[in-house]
């Protein structure tokens, strides 16, 4: 039961976690907010499959017998180091196609809360999967754009809901399709 194995995870009151169906495949993406109210983003190598060399939240792919919330704590973990400690709110459910010829995903994004042995600025990254870090204000927001093509702003808009909505409870924005060969982000 997911209350059970993830008990140490607080669930905000009405949070969705979607429960896959058979032969969907699912991702997760989490908006990390430090106590600056700025966003934790990190720059996929130039090397990777999806997205090369853009700036990406941290999260991945849902594994073979995972639920969503297994996947955001197991990400969370591996990417920075840090243990999911709340997820504060779904802020939407996308659908989208990538370009790596594993067909349609479905994305769900949270604005999440973690804690941390040390500090928030020495996340222990995956450096053969990561090139870079930083946290993201308003006034950085455009930066979420590089190495992006025309409509591939899901990185951007997700942090930039999470910033002007700096954990409070307003409805998850609506979710967006990408048609085939676009991509988040």
């Amino acid at each position: 039961m997911e209350s059970e194995k993830h008990a140490d995870v607080v669930l905000s009151s009405g949070i969705e976690i979607p429960v896959p169906a058979g032969g969907e495949l699912w991702t997760v993406g989490a908006v990390i907010l430090n106590q600056k109210g700025r966003a934790f983003a990190q720059k996929r190598s130039p090397e990777r499959r999806l997205f090369p060399d853009c700036w990406d939240i941290v999260g991945g792919h849902v594994e073979p017998g995972e639920t969503l919330l297994d996947t955001l704590v197991r990400e969370a973990r591996e990417e920075t180091g840090w243990r999911l400690r709340q997820v504060r709110r779904l802020l939407g459910i996308t659908t989208w196609t990538g370009d790596d010829g594993d067909g349609l995903r479905h994305e769900a994004d949270y604005l999440v809360a973690v804690d941390v042995d040390g500090d928030l600025d020495h996340p222990a990254l995956e450096w053969s999967k990561h090139t870079a870090y930083d946290w993201f204000g308003p006034e950085d927001l455009s930066r979420l754009k590089e190495n992006r093509g025309p409509g591939e702003f899901l990185i951007h808009d997700l942090v930039a809901a999470a910033l002007q909505d700096r954990g409070g409870h307003q409805p998850a924005r609506p979710g967006c399709t990408w048609s085939s060969g676009g991509s988040p982000g």
